[in-house]
């Protein structure tokens, strides 16, 4: 398939997902939207969809790195994608610091990405170095495998696009 017809694809697929109601759209003008105030944690926190990973990033020690300026993007896993990583996984990366870090890097892009601007791409360079595929089937996107439940929910430094899996680098070494 033309590179071209990927991105009209993938596209329609977001904005067929948008008007069905099951991925909120940010206003194409960005003037037209309302500016958010609350950075990237506190708005992960106030949605009430993210305790694990707010109580994770503040445990890694980034939860003031994504409180700052930025721009990010953040696929973040809800607490129901985390309900389904086992519990010696969730007590591991608890323990370790280091290795929690590159798993929650590994879900973190530089720059503010809206869901039609992430569809553009194969694939997306994260803050850990490692690279997440994004693929595109029908109205559904995946990035790294994870499903998109929810997109551009916006922060005042970045945006959030909620998935339903926790997504773990293939090299955590």
């Amino acid at each position: 398939m033309r590179h071209s017809t990927r991105i009209l694809l993938a596209l329609l697929a977001v904005s067929a997902i948008a008007l069905a109601g099951l991925v909120p759209l940010a206003s194409a003008g960005a003037r037209s939207r309302p500016q958010a105030t609350q950075n990237i944690v506190q708005t992960a926190q106030a949605s009430g969809r993210f305790k694990t990973l707010v109580t994770l990033v503040r445990r890694a020690g980034l939860a003031g790195a994504l409180s700052g300026h930025g721009p990010f993007t953040v696929f973040a896993p809800t607490d129901a994608a985390f309900a389904k990583v086992p519990k010696a996984t969730l007590a591991r990366l608890g323990s370790d610091p280091a290795l929690l870090r590159k798993v929650l890097l590994y879900h973190v892009v530089a720059g503010r990405l809206t869901a039609a601007q992430v569809v553009k791409h194969h694939s997306l360079k994260t803050l850990n170095g490692q690279r997440l595929r994004v693929t595109v089937h029908g109205d559904t996107v995946r990035v790294g495998g994870a499903r998109v439940v929810t997109a551009n929910v916006t922060a005042s430094n970045g945006v959030i696009h909620a998935i339903d899996a926790v997504l773990i680098p293939p090299r955590l070494g």
